[in-house]
């Protein structure tokens, strides 16, 4: 039986034209401001540390699974409706990016909401090519998004655990 693996995590990202270096730029773009010194390569590894977590590259293959399957027309209705239209009361992507972003806490629910609502870099884009073309990205963008979140709230949870241990 085969297991999810980072390495099979990172090639079903890459077929979804999702890279690493996306989703961290979201996640720098939204903790910057708080760490002026923060690298892009810091939040890169943030997103390679994250995307190494077993939960997290579930949740990544079903719901790129569900868009995969949702553009070749192969679920059965009303479930493919919902999925191929991005319906705005599924929120069953939301709730599997929802999942993700929990893996740091309240700080990784409101980064994700905040860049599920603002549509930033990669999210935006994959939003709009759900649609405006044939192609399904319903849990695509969110993917992206929790992913992103994620990152920058274990940025800040580092980022404040080194301040505490200054302050000690």
């Amino acid at each position: 039986m085969a297991y999810a693996t980072y390495e099979n995590t990172v090639e079903k990202l890459k077929q979804h034209h999702i890279s690493i270096h996306d989703i961290a730029l979201i996640g720098f773009d939204s903790q910057r401001r708080y760490q002026p010194d923060l690298t892009l390569t810091q939040v890169e590894e943030a997103v390679v540390s994250i995307l190494h977590k077993r939960v997290v590259q579930h949740q990544i293959w079903v719901a790129l699974e569900l868009d995969r399957l949702a553009e070749a027309h192969l679920l059965e209705s009303p479930l493919q409706d919902l999925v191929e239209g991005d319906d705005s009361l599924f929120g069953v992507d939301e709730t599997l990016g929802t999942a993700i972003a929990m893996s740091y806490d309240t700080i990784g629910v409101t980064n994700y909401g905040y860049i599920d609502k603002t549509k930033v870099g990669l999210v935006g884009e994959l939003d709009r090519i759900g649609k405006t073309t044939d192609a399904v990205t319903t849990f695509a963008d969110d993917i992206v998004g929790a992913l992103a979140a994620a990152a920058a709230s274990k940025i800040a949870h580092n980022y404040a655990k080194n301040i505490i241990a200054h302050q000690i």
